[in-house]
């Protein structure tokens, strides 16, 4: 079963439901409910000037309201399952992903010990020459891959962890810059790095971030790509 921080998968779900029932207790607390309502109302009737009764028709918009809040919190209730669910959905569906690569928006790649890196350029149309520059910490250009022409979509490409000459470059944390050539000059492209998913982190809110190898913290609204 995969796991979350070295918990599995079940234990995610525990801890995201857990969150969930202490926001549920929390708004429970602040907000009126029926209860409330009706004990308001008969307090009312218990308390009013015998010799200047309730209007029969301000008791009924009474109960009219009453029953308007109750259908409301009864739709209240429905929305929050199904959201919850779906936040139990992500949970596991992200729990699942961890020790596999995934696809970000980046132009920062980190050389590891594999000495490699993968990635993808997104081309907006095609073109006669796509380059993309690898970059050192200092600025440095270092290497060159030309992918040549590209039609429109997603172009992916591999780096070595090579320099031009053939040597292997220091491990650690280099820039790529896409280029593609139009008939109006170069234009710079976005770019997408490859990384290996650590672990899953769950927000007190349920958001879902995954913690990347050498990239840090991202979003899994962020991921472009599953490898």
């Amino acid at each position: 079963m995969s796991t979350v921080n070295g918990t599995s998968a079940t234990d995610v779900l525990s801890q995201y439901r857990t969150q969930t029932q202490d926001s549920s207790s929390t708004k429970s607390t602040s907000d009126m409910g029926k209860n409330e309502f009706m004990e308001l109302m008969i307090a009312q009737l218990n308390n009013q000037n015998p010799l200047k009764p309730q209007e029969n028709g301000d008791f009924l918009a009474q109960l009219a309201q009453f029953s308007s809040l109750e259908e409301m919190q009864g739709i209240s209730d429905s929305v929050q399952d199904v959201t919850g669910q779906f936040r139990s959905t992500q949970a596991l569906q992200a729990s699942a992903m961890v020790g596999r690569s995934v696809m970000v928006p980046s132009q920062t790649a980190v050389l590891g010990a594999s000495g490699d890196v993968n990635g993808a350029v997104e081309v907006p149309a095609s073109t006669s020459s796509l380059r993309v520059d690898v970059l050192n910490s200092s600025g440095e250009l270092v290497r060159q891959l030309d992918l040549g022409p590209a039609t429109a979509g997603q172009s992916s490409f591999s780096w070595d962890g090579k320099d031009g000459d053939g040597n292997d470059l220091p491990e650690g944390t280099y820039l790529l810059k896409a280029n593609a050539s139009y008939t109006s000059g170069t234009e710079q492209l976005s770019t997408m790095i490859g990384a290996n998913v650590d672990s899953v982190s769950l927000g007190t809110s349920g958001d879902i971030t995954l913690n990347l190898a050498g990239m840090g913290s991202v979003g899994l609204s962020d991921v472009r790509q599953i490898n």
